[in-house]
Parts: C-alpha cells; sequence; structure tokens
C-alpha cells in the first residue's frame, strides 16, 4: 500500500512538473465565464535557420474582482526574458507575449478572492539521441498551496501592488518560504493575478528593458468592456 502511494504521489508531481496547475472543473467553468484565458503550456520548438530546438511559453492571464490566473516565464535565475513576440488583441486577460528559449522556469498562479495557488517549474531539453527530436525535462521548484494574502489589492489596497505576495504554510502551520531568486517573479505575477482587466505584460520584457529595473504597473480595466 505505502508503495503504491508513493508512486501515485511521484506520477501526480511529475504531472504537475509538465502541465502546471491541476484545477477542478468548476474552477475551469469559472475561469471560462469569466473571460481569464491562461495558457501555461510548455512546448518544444524547431528552429529551422538556428537548425536547434527551442521551448515555446505564452504570457497570460488577468483577473475579475473575485478571481485571478496568470502564467509567465523567466530564465533559471528568476530574472526577466525578453518576449519574442508582444501580442496585442481587442479582448482582455488573455494572451500578452510569446518567449522562446533553451531553458524556461514557468511560475503559475490561481487566485481565488484572498487564497493563492503558486506552482514554480523548470523546463529544459534533455538530448536523447543525436539527431533526434530531445525531450522536455520538467521539474518541481515549489509548489504552495492555499496561501493568504489579506489584502485588496485588486481594490481598496492597489497602491500595494507589486510590492507584496502570499504567505504559504505546509500542512503542519510551517512556513514554506519561495526561493530568494524567484521572489520578485513571484511578487509580479502575485500582481498579475489581481490585475483586473490584464492588457499588458507583467514578467517578460522588451529587449531593451531588460537592462534597467522595470516597474510593475496595475492597469484598471477598461468601463464599458474591451477597447
Amino acid at each position: 500500500m505505502t508503495k503504491n502511494l508513493q508512486s501515485h504521489d511521484l506520477d501526480h508531481r511529475e504531472l504537475l512538473a509538465r502541465q502546471g496547475l491541476r484545477l477542478p472543473a468548476i474552477i475551469l467553468r469559472r475561469l471560462r465565464s469569466a473571460g481569464i484565458y491562461c495558457q501555461p503550456t510548455v512546448s518544444i520548438e524547431h528552429q529551422h535557420l538556428a537548425k536547434r530546438y527551442v521551448l515555446r511559453g505564452v504570457e497570460s492571464g488577468g483577473a475579475v474582482a473575485d478571481l485571478g490566473a496568470y502564467s509567465s516565464f523567466t530564465d533559471e535565475q528568476g530574472k526577466a526574458l525578453a518576449w519574442l513576440q508582444r501580442v496585442d488583441t481587442v479582448s482582455v486577460n488573455g494572451v500578452h507575449a510569446i518567449v522562446v528559449a533553451p531553458t524556461l522556469v514557468r511560475i503559475e498562479m490561481l487566485r481565488v478572492q484572498r487564497t493563492y495557488d503558486v506552482l514554480i517549474t523548470r523546463h529544459s531539453l534533455q538530448t536523447t539521441a543525436p539527431g533526434q527530436r530531445p525531450r522536455l525535462e520538467s521539474s518541481i521548484v515549489f509548489y504552495g498551496r492555499r496561501g493568504t494574502l489579506e489584502m485588496e489589492i485588486w481594490g481598496k489596497d492597489r497602491a500595494f501592488c507589486g510590492a507584496v505576495s502570499p504567505a504559504f504554510y505546509s500542512r503542519s502551520g510551517e512556513p514554506l518560504v519561495v526561493p530568494d531568486e524567484f521572489q520578485d517573479a513571484v511578487t509580479r505575477v502575485s500582481a498579475a493575478v489581481c490585475c483586473v482587466g490584464c492588457r499588458h505584460c507583467h514578467v517578460l520584457e522588451p529587449k531593451a528593458a531588460l537592462s534597467s529595473s522595470a516597474e510593475v504597473v496595475c492597469i484598471p480595466a477598461i468601463s464599458g468592456g474591451a477597447a
């Protein structure tokens, strides 16, 4: 019995590492009805001119007042990556930018009112044989469930947007600490899941901005719907 439980736990962690947060059907339906589109998928793509494989990810998501979901990517040191292209759409809370790199670290977060789940995963390419398509290697860096942040940074506490992040605890009540190198990215994504009517990137940056520290800005939703 113990061996079966350990095997099930290992399979669950591998699934989390590869595919991201496993959300209940009721949450998925609520996200769809709220118009929040979060795409945490990591895919392997081939660059024909460079004759190499890379990983592709999408920064996406946003929030309404009581719900938010967001996913983005950094490098292995938690530093901002430059987007390949920014995506502008007529809708809000959707795709914001695309990134490609040999290695990606994904930060994915879900917010239900003041309760947060966060999953940080590392993704890299592992060569199987010369001339063959590489394999995607994924591992969990940090997984925090039911974290709390009492501030309403989507509303009356907006002044703290981009400066605070949730606190997470183990089942026994001990603090679970986000690795230092990813704390800034988690703070940015915490702002993103509270960014009502999000139309911009919170983590990925244009190449020109990487040499300086970019300020996190929460843009209020445009009244009357999408532009």
